[in-house]
């Protein structure tokens, strides 16, 4: 049994100030590439549809006179460092359980090594499929955060990747005891 939702997670109004400035678009894709890609590497697609969903709660908005700075932003974003500390806090807050929600904040302090100053690291198969799920939905010069989606369309899809997680977490043992 989940304690948490992605619907909760979604709904929640510090989510939603969150997705709104990274994009909620890229966001929901981001959920829904993770669970296909949950399932093909054999990771728990409750922890990677959140982990996917959460993944950009970290961003900060660079502009130089009043235009978005995308060469600015690559230059000194550390979003994913800000945003593991947003997704643990906000996981914590709604009441998943305290080891889930460390490895989902460690998925998305790992999305992205944009922030390293060099080197590599080896990742869990979780942090693979949100980085995975990620890259599947980029698009060049950061246009994947200003697509928009309709919060009621968003919320629709969501809510049909919930059921779907649901549902394979009922038919899957292997994924009992960390859901």
């Amino acid at each position: 049994m989940r304690n948490v939702t992605l619907t909760d997670v979604f709904t929640h109004p510090i989510a939603q100030k969150y997705l709104g400035r990274s994009g909620i678009a890229h966001a929901v894709s981001v959920a829904h590439h993770a669970f296909r890609l949950a399932l093909e590497h054999e990771v728990n697609p409750d922890l990677a549809t959140k982990a996917a969903l959460l993944h950009d709660v970290g961003h900060y908005e660079w502009y130089t006179n009043g235009q978005w700075d995308y060469e600015k932003y690559r230059e000194n974003d550390i979003h994913a460092i800000k945003g593991a500390e947003r997704a643990h806090k906000l996981l914590i807050r709604l009441g998943e359980d305290p080891a889930s929600a460390k490895e989902m904040a460690l998925a998305v302090l790992l999305h992205t090594d944009s922030y390293l100053p060099e080197g590599y690291l080896d990742k869990n198969n979780l942090q693979k499929v949100v980085r995975l799920a990620d890259e599947a939905d980029e698009e060049p010069g950061g246009n994947h955060h200003y697509r928009k989606m309709d919060y009621d369309l968003a919320l629709r899809k969501i809510q049909a990747l919930d059921q779907k997680v649901a549902d394979v977490l009922k038919k899957d043992q292997r994924y009992k005891k960390s859901s």
